[in-house]
């Protein structure tokens, strides 16, 4: 899949808004706020349930990576998640 289309596809599912369970939540990491080194998707199946982490990680920017946004996307179809939400700007590490 190409970046632009990935990154399409996840941006529609970000602007749907709480729609219940599953809920995916995208958050980005990197050395300044510029440059997100590391994306930490972290999946709830349900209402109180514990919560579980992935975190992919490249030298150059996550969100400019055509195979992370792709992988993104296939985990967000194959989780069948109702709700996906993305944490706003590029926290620090």
């Amino acid at each position: 899949m190409n970046l632009d289309k990935a990154k399409k596809r996840i941006a529609k599912q970000l602007t749907k808004g709480f729609a219940g369970y599953p809920h995916l939540t995208l958050a980005y990491f990197g050395k300044t706020a510029d440059c997100a080194t590391e994306v930490v998707v972290t999946f709830v199946s349900a209402e109180g349930a514990a919560p579980q982490q992935q975190s992919f990680s490249a030298r150059t920017d996550v969100r400019q990576d055509e195979t992370i946004q792709s992988v993104l996307v296939k985990i967000i179809d194959r989780a069948g998640a109702a709700t996906v939400t993305e944490v706003g700007g590029v926290a620090l590490k």
